[in-house]
């Protein structure tokens, strides 16, 4: 029962949110996902409903990048997020709005964040 009703009101926060915020073509919706292992961020246009970049701490297995993120969960969602940025830089995207997705701005979600504004992107 706790594990649903943890689960229901993470959807009720990322409802609540997601009514204030929406990505356009200039200022996309930069959305993260936090699982127990891993971390995702994707840059998304709602207006288009497309995926622009996306970026994750998983190695993909067919083409695995120079440096894949090593190092604790919090250093990974750091590294995670100035990939991001850098891959929105080299589209031209220059700000977005963060999506949290009904996470605290805490711990790894803030990390990605930080990642992202040290690489060079705007909030």
């Amino acid at each position: 029962m706790a594990r649903k009703n943890k689960i229901e009101s993470r959807t009720r926060r990322q409802r609540s949110l997601r009514k204030r915020i929406s990505g356009t073509p200039e200022r996309p919706r930069l959305v993260v996902y936090r699982s127990a292992k891993h971390i995702y961020a994707q840059v998304v246009d709602d207006l288009v409903g497309k995926t622009l970049v996306a970026a994750s701490d998983l190695v993909a297995k067919k083409n695995p990048p120079a440096e894949a993120p090593k190092g604790k969960k919090k250093d990974r969602a750091k590294q995670v997020g100035s990939l991001v940025a850098k891959k929105c830089l080299e589209k031209g995207i220059k700000q977005v709005v963060f999506d949290r997705a009904g996470y605290r701005y805490h711990g790894r979600v803030s990390s990605i964040a930080s990642g992202a504004r040290e690489a060079g992107l705007k909030f």
